[in-house]
């Protein structure tokens, strides 16, 4: 077989009249990792806008401009280009990059573009030609969902006819239904997902993704993983968004809906985003090494070593919001405890013990959630890692037993955890960020307005507030 062609703009062009494509969709994030998208009429297009961009105010997104200087360009990137399954007329839809108008050059904090950086470096430092990684993402899939908060209420409701708390519902009832925590890798009827599932990996399959595998999770109320194959980061970054942005439209179709925050339901597994990464040079994977711990190389081991330095600061962009707290806590197989191992799935970066051969060696860093922004989640790891490699640091021993009996036993008294709140994570980033800023891959601006819109607009947000359980403790005091 032939090499695939990378789409160019004349190719899009050309596109544009022989499938009649009436519409072209510009799709990017905002700094916090909410898809946004731009709808221009395909036939007014020609090879010069394309080129250009297409002006926007960058002022009425998170985290990017004011309003005395909001203008920026989106420029859309030929190589993203995707049948949009979504849209009833012929739509390509496009992931952009963003740039600014003063001196054309890119926009500082274009999420898109630090993943670019971030890459660029790896080559530049000569460690690899490319990064692969490989998200897995999970999400909750409800029925029914209700929420509000005022000045003298506040409440979640959350229901799913599939879980547990269920088996008393009145009116025809089956009763096929998985215990709490008792829902992984369930089969039909009791995965009444399975179908679902399906049906989305076959639209993701349609805008691009290699779909492996599908399954129920741990959880109940259908906690669900649709498995896609690993690739090079930015493309990868593209994808876990095409992947929530297909989740959530396929699902909605089906008259219900997802979530990939990472602890919706108490007392039940939380979503996380596993993250397996491995480097390749020279055709080679640089992390394999055998007759070494685990077959990895000392260059793998000084990666994990700049994960496990930075991991606190790391929380603060990959696990970004104060639900991610609630999934990082003891038990629920929660990756907490800031070492490596293989096949410990408590432990924060895991080696997979069934990926023996060369090119399949990787690690997997199991902390990050969902509810990241991949293009900064991947890059910022990237960056601990390249910092690791680059100061050749040494991780401590690895810990193959169950770290929660080797933690009650005295011996992990040193053991250090995952922070235990979004304020000390950002506490950590202001204190560590010099391996992110390094050759400017992330600005020092974009780091500011990211620690300062979480602390004003979520942190305060929900310290300012009764929580519900707090009447349970405190109403008769």
């Amino acid at each position: 077989m032939g090499k695939t062609l990378v789409p160019t703009i004349r190719s899009i062009i050309q596109r544009i009249k022989d499938e009649k494509i009436q519409f072209l969709d510009l799709k990017f994030v905002d700094l916090f990792g909410t898809l946004q998208h731009l709808t221009l009429t395909a036939h007014s297009i020609d090879e010069g806008d394309l080129a250009k961009g297409f002006g926007f105010d960058g002022s009425s997104i998170l985290g990017f401009q004011s309003i005395s200087n909001s203008d920026l360009i989106l420029r859309p990137d030929p190589a993203s280009v995707f049948v949009d399954p979504f849209f009833e007329e012929p739509t390509l839809s496009f992931f952009c990059d963003i740039i600014s108008p003063q001196g054309n050059i890119p926009y500082p904090r274009d999420p898109r573009g630090v993943a670019r950086r971030a890459q660029n470096l790896l080559r530049a430092e000569g460690i690899a030609e490319q990064a692969f990684f490989g998200p897995e993402l999970e999400f909750f899939i409800f029925d029914d969902v209700r929420f509000d908060q005022s000045t003298q209420f506040g409440y979640y409701y959350l229901n799913n006819a599939a879980a547990f708390w269920s088996t008393g519902r009145e009116g025809k009832n089956l009763g096929h239904i998985a215990a709490r925590k008792r829902a992984y890798m369930a089969a039909p009827p009791v995965d009444q997902y399975n179908n679902l599932r399906s049906k989305i990996s076959q639209v993701l399959r349609l805008v691009g993704l290699d779909v492996e595998l599908h399954h129920h999770e741990v959880a109940a109320a259908g906690q669900s993983e649709i498995g896609f194959k690993f690739g090079p980061l930015v493309e990868q970054a593209d994808k876990a968004l095409k992947y929530k942005y297909v989740v959530r439209n396929v699902v909605d179709r089906y008259d219900k809906t997802v979530t990939f925050m990472p602890k919706p339901l108490h007392q039940e597994n939380g979503s996380g985003m596993h993250v397996n990464m491995s480097l390749m040079k020279d055709g080679k994977n640089v992390f394999y090494e055998p007759n070494r711990y685990a077959d990895l190389s000392e260059l793998a081991d000084q990666f994990i070593a700049g994960i496990l330095a930075h991991a606190p600061a790391l929380c603060a962009i990959c696990n970004p919001t104060t639900n991610s707290y609630r999934r990082l806590v003891p038990g629920y197989e929660a990756p907490m405890n800031l070492v490596y191992s293989q096949s410990n799935r408590s432990a924060c970066i895991r080696i997979p013990a069934t990926a023996t051969s060369p090119k399949a060696k990787r690690i997997e860093f199991r902390t990050p959630d969902p509810s990241g922004n991949p293009y900064l989640t991947f890059a910022a790891i990237l960056m601990a890692g390249i910092d690791g490699v680059r100061k050749k640091m040494v991780p401590p021993p690895p810990v193959d037993e169950d770290i929660y009996k080797y933690v009650a036993s005295g011996r992990g008294k040193d053991l250090k955890s995952t922070p235990a709140s979004l304020e000390d994570a950002l506490q950590a980033l202001e204190k560590d960020h010099d391996f992110l800023i390094a050759n400017d891959v992330f600005s020092v601006g974009l780091l500011e307005t990211w620690i300062d819109y979480k602390r004003k607009q979520e942190l305060e947000y929900i310290n300012l507030r009764p929580h519900p359980s707090e009447f349970i403790l405190y109403f008769n005091v």
